[in-house]
């Protein structure tokens, strides 16, 4: 019988960002700029309108046929008195053209000469000023274009065709315009822009001009003549498309006997009203035809011909059916910019069919204006071939042509929802799929649906919007300049809508206002504040367990939306915002606790507002300072998080604090610093350069491990000692610019006056003991596991003038010469430091960050001499790791930059770009690995149970030389791989596989090792595990892919127990994991036992341990969640339950002499409370405390000098390790099974104590490890070497 644990943790999204660059808040300044935006909407101003026919006059060089095309304009000229004819044929082609763009100047010149079509040409330009001009040129009674590129007019008195040379015409038209040919090789006079241009040449389409062509047809090519088209067929169908391509398809379809053409004209309905037969059939054309192009043409010419200018757009929709009809008579239409062949595109099929159903209903509408008018199913059916794509296309299928249907589609109420509903799920698909939708042209229509106020497109309007967002953010102007955020301010108040909907609308707010001053003006008119509030409120008592997501986007709205916004600052602390945010700090989810920690941080008024004057010192200071006194103790509180998340808010929080405290922080700084009783050295790693008010010296503190922040990885020389600094205290005096005594005459009376009168920035004081402890947490921040937050918290302390010169220790095993690159660093005196006063300040700021005392550089010396800032970042300049501005700009501007910038907005975005529709199933992959690894565990640990061990074999089958100095200090044999991890004193974790005898990997846990790791334990065992590597000062660190060479990543960080001043050494910590409940464990030489929730990652339960010593070993059972054994230095064991409200089950001191635990540990089985102890002097006593206080089984094993103890998770079968070298197997019973002497090397020389024992989870393996650097792997005798 076993019990395999079903939990498994940190595996959420903010695990997956490596420590170092996701969280870093570089996401914004990566993305591209989006290309979808158009470089500026254009219009058309001015239409010229060029009509050369002189009606009963053919041309000479055109011979015409019998009977032949007449018809212009769907006027034939025959049919009255010339004069009449031309005139109407004019006012005809204007009445089309208006059509398409009803707001332009139209102007028409009948017959015209080359000085009436000048005229016309300037008049136009000079009209529409920067718009667009159309030039429609009409050469029916004029010769073919020649080949200089010249079209025909006439002169006076229509006697000669006179040339007008298309330079001139460009000259006079100007840029930007756009042409219409209609005459017989008008391609002639494409070539002659072309060479004008040089178009070819250059490969650009005519980047200098915005020049658009559009030509009747080839340069060897004449205009259609058969009677069955216009003479005009290319403008026809270019300025009346519906009736042309009716026309066109009657006559080649079934239906020319049933119908008549004359029909055609009396089709019922009104062009733009789309529930008529007209209006239908134009709708369903523009969306044939834009689906075509969006789907032939690359994107940016899509743009700019489809999107950019109605009238251009329409005519180039009419273009491709010109095209298809005219090939059909052997002819073909030119544009410039070329479009590529769409005569033979599949939706034309589309098209023919609707215009099939529609022929076939108009008789019968024709004969009864009141039968009813029956909507076609194209909009229908194109939708449902969209949801077909959507349930097979990826982002690597070709995308889906319905796209600008669906657009199409959004127009009409019939089909919105279902558009909207599919869109969605097409948005959803990734941030390609938004790009394309925005590039075919949806943004300004689901703009304009915000102003509906439809009930059942509320909830998919905020998720397409949610989409968007969370690809251009840029949209948040467009937002707030069509009051589209009342939309989702009302949608966020209103009742009926699920958390994740609103978390949605909470977080399309936060956009809008995040860094536009704008929105945040708008939203706090229109009480976003007192919205999100309401919800923070309500969301606590009555619902049990509130959306974390919903929560998490409040507070993140709520951040953003008085970031830097002085107004909603005060708004939001007269909302009594802190109240209500305050709880959420202790909330469960770390995002939820970030977010909130991040909407409190920027609550804190940095101390100036650069929107604002002087005015606002009018509201009340007190009620000011009372807020931020209660944010920053309640920040104080989750200063030591379990989540980096959390930490990194809070460093981000505290510089801003900071920022407007300096000069109270900087007192603080230098009492905490003032030398206590007792060795400087306990403190922190650090150099702390203060003022020491009472007694006018400096002091120069320097700690053991020196690190300096800076992104160069060489290792600066380590110095350990404060006596081997080339500077003690007392030579600092000496040739430093301080040792003139005058320059110091001060006492802490002046110095507190002139800091409060001088400050830049007058800040009203807090309570002493809230500066220091923020100090006391800034320092710990600097000194965070997580390398993310230690290097936040050492820019945190240069604010306020600390600087930490840290250098790498340089490593035993470093190449020769690492160390000789110190020089070359700005900082060869790394322990030299001073301050520097300028008496004519009017304030003595307490610290400053200065210059190396060698003797200073030119760079330094012109900010000796300025007045207004005293600090010097000289350490800092030359680290783009603290992302400094130049340190001696303008104290406020630059300062503000140095401010570290919160991530947990830009990360928290990331989550709606991801897929947020369909249930995410766990892969069928993992499921089976996991049912695999369950199988083998159970088999195994079957084995283990039954199998009679009578001998451990004494020769190891593996032995590795781990190469560290300072032998073995703990090691871990992994459960399914035949890996064996071990760790040193010095913190180096190296990984290797014992059957091929291979190391896999090698890394540091992390750079300023301490005392040594104490405890690895495998996370997720089951699951792809992580390492968890507990280092002597409490530091947890969790690492994955720590198997793979190089690629290991650290997955969280913190530091497990907590209270102890930053620095205090020797913790011994010890802790031990407990899948089960996914609790970790820890203590050391402190009063509590703490209790870690790692789903939660947070601090749940401090235990006292109730006794007078230290922890010194930890075991939780494997089988029972929330149970927890300790064993103390006096030799004496309690058990815990930490389920129950009084923990403490029972105590006893099993071990004669006061010596302390070594080992303890659960035995195998499912007894609740047996366990085995070890003490260090040798005894290991088997107890069952549930029952009894006392031991019922004794063995000695070693005497006085028990190193180490290890018992098999389900084996009956323990180990110890002495420091005689031996190792003894025992079974539970106290037989011993065997003894094996270390003799790590053939030679057999005796070496080193043992350090660390640990088993196989699930067989009899037992892996050990020495003071040398051996680490051996022993099987017991009835298993063959595997």
């Amino acid at each position: 019988m076993a019990y395999l644990p079903q939990t498994i943790v940190l595996c959420e999204l903010r695990h997956d960002a490596s420590e170092a660059s996701a969280l870093l808040g570089t996401s914004e300044s990566l993305i591209p700029a989006p290309k979808w935006r158009l470089k500026e909407r254009m219009k058309t101003g001015c239409v010229a309108l060029v009509l050369c026919l002189n009606i009963t006059v053919d041309p000479p060089d055109v011979i015409k046929i019998s009977p032949c095309a007449r018809i212009e304009a769907w006027i034939d000229p025959f049919s009255m008195a010339p004069p009449k004819a031309l005139e109407t044929i004019g006012k005809n082609l204007s009445t089309q053209y208006e059509r398409w763009q009803p707001r332009a100047r139209y102007k028409v010149q009948l017959d015209p000469t080359v000085d009436e079509v000048r005229k016309l040409c300037l008049t136009c330009r000079k009209y529409a000023k920067t718009e667009r001009v159309l030039f429609h040129y009409n050469g029916h009674g004029v010769p073919k274009p020649t080949a200089n590129g010249e079209i025909w007019v006439f002169n006076k008195s229509y006697t000669q065709y006179i040339p007008l040379p298309i330079s001139e015409l460009d000259s006079w038209l100007k840029t930007p315009s756009i042409y219409v040919f209609d005459c017989s090789a008008a391609r002639m006079i494409l070539n002659a822009f072309a060479e004008l241009h040089d178009w070819g040449s250059s490969g650009s389409s005519g980047s200098s001009r915005d020049c658009i062509l559009l030509a009747a047809c080839d340069v060897h090519e004449t205009l259609p003549q058969s009677v069955e088209f216009p003479a005009d067929v290319f403008t026809s169908c270019l300025t009346t498309p519906i009736k042309m391509a009716l026309k066109w398809f009657c006559r080649r379809s079934l239906l020319k006997e049933i119908i008549d053409e004359s029909l055609i004209d009396r089709i019922p309905g009104r062009q733009n009203d789309r529930k008529t037969l007209l209006g239908e059939l134009n709708w369903i054309f523009t969306a044939v035809t834009d689906t075509i192009a969006w789907n032939v043409l690359p994107h940016e010419l899509f743009q700019r011909l489809f999107r950019q200018d109605l009238l251009v757009a329409s005519l180039f929709r009419n273009f491709l059916l010109a095209e298809r009809i005219m090939r059909s008579a052997n002819c073909n239409p030119i544009s410039h910019p070329m479009l590529p062949p769409t005569h033979q595109h599949h939706m034309w099929d589309a098209w023919d069919m609707a215009a099939e159903i529609c022929l076939s209903h108009l008789p019968q509408l024709v004969l009864d204006p009141n039968a009813e008018f029956q909507p076609s199913p194209f909009f229908t059916e194109q939708l449902t071939a969209f949801e077909v794509w959507l349930d097979h296309g990826s982002e690597h299928k070709k995308p889906p042509e319905q796209l600008p249907i669906v657009l199409q589609v959004l127009l009409s109420q019939c089909h919105r929802f279902r558009a909207l509903v599919l869109l969605g799920r097409f948005l959803d698909m990734g941030s390609w799929a938004v790009d394309l939708a925005l590039s075919v042209g949806i943004f300004p229509y689901v703009l304009k649906l915000l102003q509906t106020t439809t009930n059942e497109l509320r909830q998919i309007l905020v998720f397409i919007w949610t989409k968007i967002l969370a690809l251009d953010k840029s949209c948040q102007i467009d937002l707030v300049k069509d009051g589209g955020h009342t939309y989702f301010i009302r949608f966020l108040d209103s009742s009926g809508a699920f958390p994740e909907q609103r978390a949605m609308a909470a977080f399309v707010l936060a956009v809008i206002v995040d860094g536009h001053r704008r929105g945040q003006e708008a939203c706090l008119e229109a009480n976003l504040i007192g919205v999100c509030l309401g919800h923070l409120e309500a969301s606590r008592p009555s619902d049990p367990q509130p959306e974390p997501l919903f929560l998490q986007w409040l507070c993140l709205c709520l951040g953003k939306l008085w970031e830097d916004f002085m107004e909603a600052q005060i708004t939001g602390r007269e909302a009594n915002a802190f109240e209500k945010l305050a709880p959420l700090l202790s909330e469960p989810q770390p995002e939820v606790r970030a977010a909130a920690v991040f909407a409190l941080g920027t609550l804190l008024d940095i101390g100036y507002d650069s929107s604002k004057s002087v005015v606002e010192d009018e509201f009340d200071d007190d009620e000011k300072i009372r807020a931020e006194d209660a944010i920053i103790k309640s920040l104080l509180d989750v200063v030591s998080d379990g989540s980096p998340l959390v930490r990194a808010e809070v460093a981000v929080a505290l510089a801003r604090f900071a920022f407007g405290h300096k000069q109270h922080l900087k007192l603080a700084a230098a009492s905490y610093w003032k030398p206590q009783s007792g060795s400087l050295l306990t403190s922190l790693p650090s150099i702390a350069k203060f003022h020491d008010a009472g007694s006018a010296t400096i002091v120069s503190m320097h700690m053991s491990p020196l690190t300096r922040a800076s992104t160069d990885s060489q290792p600066v020389a380590r110095e350990a000692r404060i006596s081997s600094s080339p500077l003690g205290s007392s030579g600092l005096m000496h040739g430093s610019p301080l040792s003139d005594d005058s320059s110091l005459h001060s006492d802490s009376g002046i110095m507190h006056d002139s800091v409060s009168n001088g400050a830049v920035h007058q800040q009203r004081l807090l309570d002493n003991a809230v500066y220091s402890q923020c100090v006391r947490a800034m320092f710990a921040l600097a000194k965070d596991p997580s390398p993310r937050i230690a290097s936040l918290g050492r820019r945190v302390l240069s604010i306020i003038g600390i600087e930490q010169v840290v250098a790498k220790p340089s490593k035993p095993t470093g190449r020769p010469g690492e160390a000789a690159t110190t020089s070359h660093t700005p900082l060869a005196g790394l322990a030299r430091s001073s301050s520097w006063f300028d008496m004519h300040a009017g304030n003595l700021p307490l610290s400053f960050r200065t210059p190396p005392v060698s003797p200073p550089r030119a760079n330094y010396l012109s900010g000796l001499r300025r007045v207004c800032s005293l600090e010097f970042r000289p350490h800092l300049t030359s680290s783009p790791d603290s992302g400094l501005a130049d340190p001696f700009l303008a104290a406020t501007g630059s300062e503000r930059s140095l401010l570290p910038l919160s991530t947990i907005y830009n990360w928290s975005c990331g989550h709606f770009s991801k897929p947020l529709l369909g249930g995410a199933d766990a892969s069928q992959e993992i499921v089976t690995k996991r049912e695999e690894k369950e199988k083998f565990a159970l088999e195994h640990i079957a084995k283990c149970q039954h199998s009679s061990i009578s001998k451990l074999n004494n020769n190891p089958i593996a032995n590795w030389d781990t190469r560290f100095e300072t032998g073995t200090k703990t090691a871990l044999l992994h459960p399914f791989s035949p890996i064996v991890v071990a760790a040193d004193e010095n913190e180096r974790i190296r990984v290797w596989n014992y059957e091929e005898a291979t190391l896999l990997n090698g890394f540091e846990n992390h750079d300023f090792p301490d005392k040594g790791i104490s405890k690895l334990c495998l996370i997720n065992e089951l699951d792809d595990s992580l390492l968890l590597v507990a280092s002597c000062d409490g530091s947890v660190r969790i690492w994955k892919n720590y198997a793979t060479k190089g690629k290991q990543k650290l997955v969280t960080g913190f530091s497990s127990i907590q209270g102890q001043k930053p620095g205090a050494r020797d913790l011994n910590a010890v802790v031990d994991w407990q899948q089960q409940s996914g609790y970790l464990y820890a203590s050391g030489e402190v009063s509590t036992v703490t209790l870690w929730d790692l789903e939660k990652e947070q601090l749940v339960r401090s235990i006292p341990s109730e006794s007078e010593c230290g922890v010194t070993a930890l075991s939780a059972s494997q089988v029972h969640g929330g149970q927890l054994a300790a064993g103390f230095a006096d030799g004496s064991l309690r058990l815990y339950d930490v389920r129950s409200p009084e923990p403490l089950v029972c105590a006893t001191r099993p071990h004669q002499k006061v010596e302390k635990v070594v080992g303890l540990s659960f035995q195998p089985g499912l007894d609740p409370a047996k366990v085995v102890s070890a003490s260090q002097a040798g005894d290991i006593q088997f107890l069952d405390l549930r029952t009894t206080r006392d031991t019922y089984l004794t063995i000695d094993a070693h005497r006085g000098s028990l190193t180490a103890l290890a018992v098999h998770r389900h084996a009956p079968i323990i180990a110890s390790g002495s420091a005689k070298q031996l190792i003894k197997v025992f079974s539970l019973e106290g037989e011993q099974l065997g003894i094996i002497r270390y003799y790590p090397s053939f030679m057999a020389q005796k070496i080193g104590s043992v350090s660390c024992l640990t088993f196989h989870p699930y067989q009899v393996l037992l892996a050990a490890g020495a003071a040398d650097s051996f680490v051996s792997v022993y099987t017991h005798d009835n298993s063959q070497a595997r």
